[in-house]
């Protein structure tokens, strides 16, 4: 590991957002990365730090491979995907000299490799900081917390899918944020309906509605739906930017419209 950073990389990060989900599988790590893209697009300096250490899929789905993680005064130098350094990344997946190399390691590890996340990656200027967690409430969540004490956490983004087993585990998030005292920015409700990839008709070939419901239940703000969207399944896969490719469709009309929310939510933070 780099020798810890003189000051914190965090300073000139103007919004911090976790998002957060109760179970795997839902598509948090794809709706982070499109949620980047989304405030990219919109003209917004972006940064994800990938704490999700035992599956860290963020990296594949910006297409930057693995380079080498360089040190500068400051500490860690995110990898950027493109040019113009409007979008940071942070990952132990630039780490691994082995990308199917399995991450076996006990808490304290994982609290100790979070904390230099947090504190020793040099950010620059950021207006949002995505931090991708793992699935859950377990060491991550609280590593996370703990080591942003020192700079301010704007909210959690909970991130489920319609059917009622996974919206019962987002109640637990819920019950979560409350506990550490994270203010709950919004449920975004994701694999909503599915977009037919010739006519572009959504149908609800699973149920619908059930992340808006839990959002009304609690009192959270409903960000929106994102459907099940073949075309944004491919740009995933192969690391190409959605929102650049289909920002005609009604995909992209939905996920900018949630980034658009989220933005507003954030200068009420």
């Amino acid at each position: 590991m780099f020798q810890k950073a003189d000051a914190s990389g965090l300073a000139q990060v103007r919004h911090v957002v976790l998002v957060l989900s109760g179970k795997g599988g839902v598509g948090k790590s794809t709706i982070t990365t499109e949620l980047a893209l989304a405030l990219r697009h919109a003209g917004k300096k972006v940064g994800i730090l990938d704490v999700d250490l035992c599956g860290p899929s963020i990296p594949r789905m910006l297409s930057v491979g693995r380079p080498d993680v360089h040190q500068c005064d400051s500490g860690w130098v995110p990898v950027y995907t493109d040019a113009q350094k409007s979008l940071a990344l942070m990952s132990i997946g630039f780490l691994m000299e082995d990308p199917d190399e399995a991450v076996v390691w006990r808490g304290p590890k994982k609290t100790a490799l979070i904390a230099q996340f947090v504190s020793d990656v040099a950010w620059g200027e950021l207006d949002v900081l995505l931090v991708d967690t793992p699935p859950g409430t377990s060491d991550e969540h609280l590593a996370v917390l703990e080591n942003l004490k020192k700079h301010r956490v704007d909210g959690a983004v909970l991130v489920t899918t319609p059917q009622a087993v996974s919206t019962g585990d987002v109640r637990r998030e819920i019950t979560f944020c409350k506990k550490t005292g994270v203010r709950i920015l919004g449920i975004i409700e994701n694999m909503s309906g599915f977009v037919c990839p010739h006519c572009s008709e959504c149908s609800n070939i699973f149920s619908r509605g059930g992340g808006e419901e839990l959002a009304k239940l609690t009192g959270s703000e409903f960000l929106g739906s994102v459907p099940l969207d073949p075309q944004l399944s491919r740009c995933i896969e192969e690391g190409e930017d959605f929102t650049q490719l289909f920002s005609e469709s009604t995909t992209f009309s939905a996920i900018s419209s949630i980034s658009q929310t989220l933005l507003s939510s954030l200068q009420t933070a």
